[in-house]
């Protein structure tokens, strides 16, 4: 049972690292640090609570968020700049995934794959979502979905480090995102080939 717990937990906060990578790696490693709810100290990703660790994402998330507010939330997704975003999100929600599970297992490795899984649900989910709303929003509206994205990442990543099981919620909840989205795209496609 402890061992599902500790996937559940790690998933869930690679889920929510896919969405916005650096705030869930900031409170999971906070969390860390005072051993609430997760604990790296002791495995291979001791690291994951450092202060230096959490200083250097700190630093990153402060980075891209300037980043956004002055070049819009659009050009941070797409091109190289959003590969290289989906890709540290999908680093950090692997680590993450393998040190939940390190902190009570010696054999850890599974969780590389779980995180990368769920990371890749997160970033698939986001993008889908919020390039959706974004066409339909006023200018003003838009400029909020980041502190939406922000909040939504942290509380996925709370809730999966405080009561893992509600990480099947959120994992869920991406899922249906990316399902939803694809769905919505195929009818789009679908009514532009009835125009035809």
């Amino acid at each position: 049972m402890k061992l599902l717990l500790d996937i559940l937990q790690g998933a869930g906060l690679a889920g929510a690292a896919g969405l916005r990578p650096f705030l869930p790696t900031l409170l999971a490693g906070g969390l860390a640090e005072a051993n609430a709810g997760v604990d790296f100290d002791h495995t291979k990703f001791a690291f994951l609570e450092s202060p230096v660790f959490l200083v250097i994402i700190a630093v990153a998330a402060a980075v891209t968020i300037a980043y956004e507010r002055r070049a819009g939330a659009a050009r941070l997704e797409t091109g190289p700049l959003g590969a290289a975003l989906a890709g540290v999100a999908m680093g950090l929600g692997a680590l993450m995934a393998a040190g939940s599970i390190a902190d009570n297992f010696h054999t850890w490795w599974y969780g590389i794959p779980i995180g990368l899984a769920c990371a890749a649900l997160g970033t698939a989910a986001g993008r889908s979502l919020f390039g959706r709303v974004r066409q339909r929003l006023d200018a003003d509206a838009r400029e909020a979905l980041p502190v939406y994205a922000e909040a939504g990442a942290l509380l996925s990543a709370g809730a999966s480090i405080l009561f893992p099981p509600l990480a099947i919620l959120v994992l869920g909840f991406l899922g249906w995102l990316v399902i939803g989205g694809r769905r919505r795209s195929q009818q789009k496609f679908a009514g532009l080939r009835i125009l035809r």
